[in-house]
């Protein structure tokens, strides 16, 4: 073994060290440190560098997923002593919101934070880093990324084909299906109807019948507003509401079937990454897992609060997606991706691997835990 592949495996294994220190490590990093001696001792060396990045993200800063990214950018500068400042910015302020990946791959800024399915149209095999339609839950989303070989596969792909390096940083949990000013009934209802939705989610739908409109979150509500388009999916009950999704649509769809569980990422140029003292490499990769925990216990406690609300709405219906809608998504679903694994060996690779660990846990799932959630469900009326 020479010396570079010793240093790799080195560097592996301190990630799966510091990926694995969850809600202790999380509690522990509440203050200035990293919840690692080491890491902690390191970064107290006088002797690194002042460095001072720009984080483009695709969010409004309104949005609960930027706070994401605002943590994010905090937790790096607070175990640097502030050698380290990263500042984060709102969709638009550096570039546009589904444009982050393009300037992360030509350099042009020090890092973003976005969803990877956004860039499906570049490449498919994007769409795994944040979320595949019928996929895994988020819990199995970062069972696979962490511990199932997923992480290490990704960054393989981003290196190779966008010079890049990315990292979780956020999940929202399960969507909703979206808001509809027109009752879908039946799969003949989807005919012709415009909707905004994103990803592979998005090209289903097309192939549906619908009409699809990728759009930032901020232009929804007017654009439902407008009529040009009628139908959107953004994230869930309480991004929904505080974006005000419930006033211009009062049909709300369920389940979201495109994004089970969306994971959210940090993606950095990888000549930016490389120039990085290894110290404040393990730095990002802390805080990007910490921000990958909180967000989705906080969607979790949102979510829940906001759905409540929605419930007792006179005015909103909160309704199934009709069995033939669910059905046919299933069908057009597996003839996407059996076109793009046919078309491309990056998205045939990931996908291989992806739906391995797909077949091998949702087994588990379902008999230690969907049964029980069914049970309860019932149980509680």
């Amino acid at each position: 073994m020479d010396n570079k592949q010793h240093a790799g495996m080195m560097e592996r294994r301190r990630f799966l060290k510091l990926a694995s220190m969850g809600a202790l490590g999380a509690s522990a990093m509440a203050a200035c440190s990293s919840g690692d001696p080491d890491l902690d001792q390191a970064v107290s060396e006088q002797s690194l560098p002042e460095i001072d990045w720009e984080l483009a993200t695709s969010w409004s800063s309104s949005d609960t997923i930027y706070t994401g990214a605002t943590r994010f950018a905090d937790r790096v500068s607070a175990m640097t002593g502030g050698r380290f400042m990263i500042t984060a910015r709102p969709a638009g302020e550096v570039v546009g919101a589904m444009e982050i990946l393009q300037n992360v791959e030509d350099g042009s800024i020090d890092a973003g934070h976005t969803a990877s399915h956004y860039y499906v149209n570049l490449d498919p095999t994007t769409a795994f880093g944040t979320t595949m339609p019928f996929g895994l839950n988020a819990r199995q989303q970062n069972a696979w990324l962490y511990e199932g070989g997923g992480l290490e596969l990704m960054q393989e792909f981003y290196a190779d084909r966008f010079e890049a390096i990315q990292f979780p940083a956020g999940n929202t949990g399960a969507l909703m299906g979206g808001w509809f000013k027109r009752e879908v009934s039946s799969l003949t209802d989807l005919e012709g109807l415009i909707m905004r939705i994103s990803g592979l989610g998005g090209q289903v739908m097309a192939a549906l019948g619908a009409s699809v409109r990728s759009i930032p979150g901020d232009e929804i509500v007017s654009a439902l507003e407008a009529g040009t388009i009628e139908a959107a999916e953004w994230v869930g009950p309480h991004d929904d509401t505080a974006l005000g999704l419930h006033e211009v649509a009062e049909l709300y769809y369920y389940p979201g079937w495109w994004a089970p569980g969306m994971s959210l990422e940090i993606q950095i140029p990888l000549p930016k990454w490389d120039a990085l003292p290894d110290v404040y490499q393990e730095v990002i990769k802390t805080a990007a897992h910490e921000v990958n925990s909180t967000m989705l216990a906080s969607y979790d406690v949102l979510n829940a609060r906001a759905f409540q609300q929605l419930l007792n709405n006179s005015e909103v219906q909160v309704l199934p997606y009709p069995d033939d809608v669910l059905e046919a998504a299933v069908q057009a679903t597996g003839d996407i991706v059996a076109t793009y694994a046919a078309d491309s060996t990056d998205f045939a690779s990931v996908h291989e691997h992806w739906s391995s660990f797909r077949d091998t846990i949702q087994p588990w799932f379902a008999v230690a835990e969907t049964s029980y959630l069914d049970f309860i469900a019932a149980s509680l009326g």
